[in-house]
């Protein structure tokens, strides 16, 4: 019964879908004339390819933006290591993403712009493509993509599977829980980013056996290698940062780049702080504004040099950060200037936050805005606190991101590749799970529920929809 209310919602979405189509082409076009589409390849996004597809086994990876496409290199090169049979598509979304990610991906990797989820684009991107394999990245659940490419037979992998607490009430809501559960029942494989983002998926109806572990792959990012040419650039940079205090905040949003220089200015004359706006096209407009209050700024994008009288820098470029934060001895994250704003709103990233804490509590501090400027320079005026907080955000770091790479690679090859990749041909038996097991699977989400600590990353939304929620789950057992 579940089932058939969720294919009659998604023909509801497909109609609706197919109806606003003209609307939808036209948007893009205005998206192209106003420079927010490749100018030359924005035609991708309505399916139509621009590159040949090779012969062989082709898996795709998918990834929204800049920060998921970066979280899906590693992989995707260990997958060409150890599979150098299989073909890999990379597509993201975003313009940004595309003018870093291309130069990031190895040379044997084809890179497109996804298609919009309308029938056409989707339909014609699938026939032609033709993947054995698709890897969503994160919470990239599109029910035209992923409806079409069940109906293709094509094996479906969530990597880093995650839902904001909006998300996750929305797709609670009675109406639309139908379609999710349909959409999560045709994938092989979901690995969540955390084992709260797991129960949600549970909680969604997703199938138990489906559902693993392995850890956060955003704690794989910073194995890239660096370049010849990249690490001169640091070194450069290094050099003018000499005989000066330096902290960065990053990911500013709009109004905390003031407080977030002159609050510290105070007791540190020979401040320079670094500003990493949340979007960088943002920098030059806030570089003017910093300006005109007489602030000092060099811009990362005209490739200033930091002067001694330099006392803003502004990193108005995308995929950088990592290298920032290399540099940097102390770094603050956005969201924790403005009044309403504080230190534990650390939003989806809280899982990584509580489990560096857990790891060694130095690691990360969570703070207040009344409190930021105490401890920052607490940080500045003593070496030997500062340290023990780097070595202890190492020592969590390695502790988090030690074989992760290996430990997706192993889940892909026994869930994808052995059944889905190396036997593309043949009939795979489809896994059903028995009452029993969905029975365990409800109470141990349940267990799992009730023995989060509070502050572990779960939102009082969250917990309440948790509740709702499970009886009915367990009702839906019993009824078995």
């Amino acid at each position: 019964m579940a089932s058939k209310r969720g294919e009659a919602v998604y023909r509801i979405y497909r109609a609706l879908t197919y109806g606003v189509s003209p609307l939808v082409r036209l948007h893009l076009r205005w998206r192209k004339f106003r420079g927010r589409e490749h100018s030359l390849r924005w035609r991708e996004r309505l399916g139509c390819p621009s590159a040949p597809r090779p012969t062989g086994r082709l898996i795709w990876f998918h990834a929204v933006s800049l920060g998921e496409g970066l979280a899906a290199i590693p992989v995707i090169r260990c997958c060409l290591e150890m599979r150098p049979d299989v073909n890999v598509l990379m597509t993201t979304t975003t313009a940004s993403a595309f003018e870093v990610i291309k130069n990031r991906l190895p040379s044997n990797v084809i890179y497109q712009f996804a298609p919009l989820d309308i029938p056409s684009a989707v339909d014609s991107f699938l026939q032609y493509w033709r993947p054995n394999a698709v890897m969503l990245m994160e919470s990239e659940i599109w029910p035209n993509l992923i409806m079409g490419a069940a109906r293709n037979g094509i094996a479906l992998t969530l990597l880093n599977g995650r839902m904001s607490t909006k998300s996750f009430q929305n797709w609670s809501h009675p109406v639309i829980l139908p379609l999710i559960t349909l959409m999560l029942s045709k994938f092989s494989l979901i690995l969540p980013l955390s084992t709260i983002q797991g129960i949600n998926f549970q909680l969604l109806q997703a199938p138990p056996f489906i559902i693993h572990y392995p850890g956060d792959l955003k704690c794989a990012i910073a194995n890239f290698d660096i370049s010849e040419g990249d690490t001169k650039n640091l070194e450069q940079f290094w050099a003018q940062l000499s005989h000066r205090k330096v902290w960065m905040a990053s990911s500013i949003h709009k109004g905390e780049e003031k407080e977030a220089h002159n609050m510290l200015k105070q007791k540190q004359a020979d401040i320079l702080t670094i500003i990493v706006p949340r979007k960088p096209q943002h920098g030059q407009d806030l570089a003017l504004k910093l300006q005109d209050e007489g602030a000092t700024v060099a811009l990362r994008s005209r490739g200033d040099n930091i002067t001694p009288g330099t006392s803003i820098y502004m990193v108005d470029t995308l995929g950088e950060l990592r290298d920032f934060y290399r540099l940097t001895p102390i770094a603050v994250i956005g969201g924790s200037f403005l009044k309403g704003s504080a230190g534990h709103h650390v939003g989806h990233f809280s899982p990584m936050v509580a489990e560096m804490q857990r790891v060694n509590p130095l690691s990360v501090l969570q703070v207040s805005g009344e409190k930021l400027v105490e401890v920052v320079n607490q940080l500045f005026d003593n070496f030997k606190i500062l340290e023990a907080h780097r070595v202890a955000a190492k020592q969590a770091y390695l502790a988090l991101s030690s074989g992760i790479v290996k430990k997706f690679w192993e889940m892909l090859h026994f869930h994808i590749f052995m059944k889905s990749i190396s036997r593309a041909d043949d009939d795979v038996e489809k896994l059903n799970t028995t009452e029993k097991d969905m029975s365990w699977h409800v109470d141990r989400a349940l267990v799992q529920l009730l023995d989060i600590e509070v502050g572990g990353g779960v939102s009082e939304n969250e917990r309440q929809t948790w509740s709702i929620l499970l009886p009915s789950l367990k009702k839906k057992q019993k009824g078995k």
